[in-house]
């Protein structure tokens, strides 16, 4: 095999992330032959996410390169930075460049704020459909949605099958099963209940309760 073409991957960090969206992906793509990976923020200074993890940056908003795709995730404290100015220009600005704009979990928020998702279907997790198809966006059901240039996860572990369909769309599908395998990517969850579709109402509602009880989200975030 020969792969001669290199990409140059974006994943834009922020304080307050969920880390599954983005460390999902980025195993993936650590995975591929001749990937450049940019871990963005405006500092350099480590950054918390919404579990206790922290990371480091590698690249700032400033030095960033172009990008051939640019990805960003959700999480519980996105709210405090979903319409910081400095991110959504980013986004604009490379947005405007790059071969892909991709998103994982909440992440599409920040698309369609940055005017990136207009026209376009997007997915996003189930709590946030609602309010990403009231800013305008056609919000898809499935894990992975791709409509043209913009991919996007669903919720959190819907990065990892992400991450396949883009390696798939840069290196083709044989790669993307050699990535798979080697990452022993076989889910097997105990529960039936991944999704609302599966889950039903009954349970649907005491999610919703749960995560509005325990992560202290805004009712209208979750309703």
């Amino acid at each position: 095999m020969s792969y001669s073409q290199q990409h140059v991957i974006g994943l834009v960090f922020y304080p307050g992330m969920t880390a599954l969206d983005i460390v999902g992906p980025q195993t993936v793509f650590a995975t591929l032959p001749g990937v450049q990976i940019h871990r963005i923020w405006k500092t350099l200074d480590p950054i918390q996410t919404d579990d206790g993890m922290k990371i480091i940056p590698d690249t700032t908003f400033d030095n960033c390169p172009p990008l051939d795709i640019i990805c960003i995730g959700g999480g519980l404290g996105q709210s405090a930075v979903v319409d910081d100015p400095e991110i959504l220009a980013f986004l604009r600005q490379q947005g405007s460049m790059t071969k892909f704009i991709t998103s994982v979990c909440g992440g599409s928020e920040f698309l369609a704020k940055a005017g990136l998702l207009q026209g376009y279907r997007s997915a996003t997790h189930w709590m946030f459909r609602e309010q990403l198809a009231a800013a305008g966006v056609q919000v898809g059901t499935e894990r992975v949605v791709i409509d043209r240039n913009r991919m996007s996860g669903g919720g959190v572990t819907a990065g990892i099958d992400f991450g396949l369909e883009i390696a798939k769309v840069l290196y083709g599908e044989e790669t993307a099963k050699l990535v798979q395998l080697l990452m022993e990517y076989d889910p097997a969850p105990p529960f039936d209940v991944g999704s609302p579709e599966k889950a039903g109402a009954e349970l649907v509602n005491k999610a919703m309760v749960y995560a509005a009880e325990v992560f202290n989200l805004p009712v209208t975030q979750v309703a």
